[in-house]
C-alpha cells in the first residue's frame, strides 16, 4: 500500500438486537404464506441483521438493494415492529365523501324520471343532473359511472319479471304439474299453443361465415313477405309434436287443429293451456262431445304461460329454424318448419327435463313453504 494512502470506510451498520418474543413474531411472519412479500422481506432483513450478517450479504441473498437493507434495520432499531408497517402515505383528499356516496346509491335506486320531459327512467347523464339539482354533489360522469359499478349498481337496466294476478294460481299450477309427473294411466298430456307473427323475413345480403378470431356477419337490411301463425301441441311424456301453420290464428283454426289432434292421439287427452279467448267457450262443449268426452282442459294461471311445455319447444324452433333462416315468402317459411317439425319428430324428439321451483304440491297449501322444489319432470 502506498504511504499516504487511506481506505475508505463506510458508516457502520446499526446493530440490530431481538426480543425472544419479536425474534419469534418475525419468523412467523418470514414464513407465512398469508404475508405479503413486501412483509416477508423486512422480516428476514431484520432476522438477518440480528444474526450478525452484513449489509451487502444481506442485499445479495435477498435480491434488494444496500439501501433498503440499511433503511430497514436502522427503523427497527430506533423504533422496534412497529416500524415495519407502511406510514400513512399522502394523496389527495377523496372528492366524495363516504355520505355522498350513499346519497349517490340512495338517488340510483330510486324510479327514475316518470314522463317528466317525456323522458322515462335513469341514464347517467340524467342521474347526473339529478345529482346536481338536488345539491349532493357535482361530479363527472365517469366519476359516476366507477361509483355505481363498484356498488354493483345498473339504474339504466332492466330485467322482465312477470308476476301472476290470479288467486288461483298455486291450486293451478299444483294440479298441472301433477299431470307430468303422475299422468293418468292410458291417458296423454299435450301442451298446446299459438306462435303468432313468425315472420317470413329474406336476407338483402347473403350472410358471412364466421372464422378464427372474427365472428360471422349479417348485413341488417331484409324484406318482409308477410307473417305466418303456428299452432301445436306438443306430447309431455313423449316428445312428439303436432303443428298447423297458417295466415291466422282463430277459433275455427284452433278447432281445425284440435280436430287433427283427436284423429292422431287416442284414449283420454289432457290439454294444457292458456287463458286466450279462444281457449274458452261453448265450442270446446260442442266439441268434446263430438269425441266422446275424452278431452280435459287445464288452465294455466293468468300471465303463467312459462308453466305450458310447449313454449320451451318454442324456443327449440326458433334458435334451430328462425333465427337464422331467410325465406323468400310465407310458403318458404311454412315449408321450413315442416321440415323441422318432420326432423324433431323423426330423430330429435325428447321430452323436456321440466322443473318448477316453488311451493311444495305435495303438502296442503297452508303448510307449503315458497322456495322449496317441488317437481321435475322427465
Amino acid at each position: 500500500m502506498e504511504r499516504g494512502s487511506r481506505v475508505r470506510r463506510g458508516r457502520p451498520p446499526t446493530q440490530v438486537e431481538l426480543t425472544a418474543e419479536q425474534r419469534s413474531q418475525l419468523q412467523r411472519v418470514a414464513a407465512a404464506s398469508t404475508s405479503s412479500q413486501r412483509a416477508a422481506i423486512r422480516a428476514k432483513i431484520v432476522l438477518a441483521a440480528a444474526l450478525g450478517e452484513a449489509t451487502s450479504s444481506i442485499a445479495t441473498r435477498l435480491g434488494v438493494s444496500v439501501d433498503a437493507v440499511s433503511h430497514w434495520r436502522r427503523r427497527f432499531a430506533q423504533a422496534g415492529p412497529a416500524a415495519l408497517r407502511d406510514r400513512p402515505r399522502s394523496g389527495r383528499k377523496p372528492t366524495v365523501t363516504p355520505i355522498q356516496r350513499c346519497q349517490i346509491v340512495s338517488v340510483a335506486c330510486e324510479p327514475g324520471p316518470q314522463g317528466e320531459n317525456g323522458l322515462h327512467g335513469w341514464t347517467l347523464d340524467l342521474l347526473k343532473e339529478a345529482l346536481e339539482d338536488r345539491g349532493i354533489i357535482r361530479i363527472s360522469r365517469s366519476h359516476l359511472h366507477t361509483i355505481l359499478e363498484r356498488a354493483d349498481l345498473k339504474p339504466h337496466k332492466k330485467r322482465l319479471w312477470l308476476h301472476s294476478p290470479d288467486p288461483d294460481f298455486r291450486q293451478k299450477v299444483a294440479q298441472i304439474v301433477e299431470l307430468y309427473l303422475n299422468p293418468p294411466p292410458g291417458a296423454t298430456v299435450i301442451c298446446v299453443d299459438e306462435k303468432t307473427g313468425m315472420q317470413a323475413t329474406e336476407r338483402k345480403h347473403p350472410d358471412r361465415p364466421a372464422r378464427p378470431g372474427q365472428a360471422g356477419r349479417r348485413e341488417f337490411e331484409y324484406v318482409r313477405h308477410g307473417t305466418q301463425a303456428l299452432i301445436a301441441a306438443f306430447l309431455v311424456h313423449h316428445g312428439d309434436v303436432l303443428t298447423r301453420c297458417g295466415a291466422t290464428r282463430t277459433g275455427d283454426d284452433l278447432e281445425a287443429f284440435m280436430e287433427k289432434v283427436a284423429q292422431r292421439v287416442p284414449g283420454t287427452i289432457h290439454v294444457v293451456w292458456d287463458n286466450l279467448n279462444i281457449h274458452h267457450g261453448e265450442r270446446w262443449e260442442r266439441f268434446n262431445a263430438r269425441h266422446q268426452n275424452r278431452f280435459r282442459f287445464h288452465y294455466t294461471p293468468l300471465h303463467a304461460s312459462w308453466v305450458n311445455q310447449v313454449e320451451l319447444w318454442f324456443g327449440v324452433l326458433q334458435r334451430r329454424c328462425l333465427q337464422n333462416g331467410s325465406f323468400q315468402s310465407v310458403q318458404n317459411l311454412s315449408m321450413a318448419v315442416a321440415a323441422f317439425v318432420a326432423y324433431w319428430n323423426r330423430q330429435a324428439k325428447h321430452p323436456f327435463r321440466w322443473s318448477f321451483t316453488g311451493f311444495s304440491v305435495a303438502a296442503p297449501p297452508k303448510q307449503t313453504q315458497e322456495g322449496e322444489r317441488c317437481a321435475q319432470a322427465i
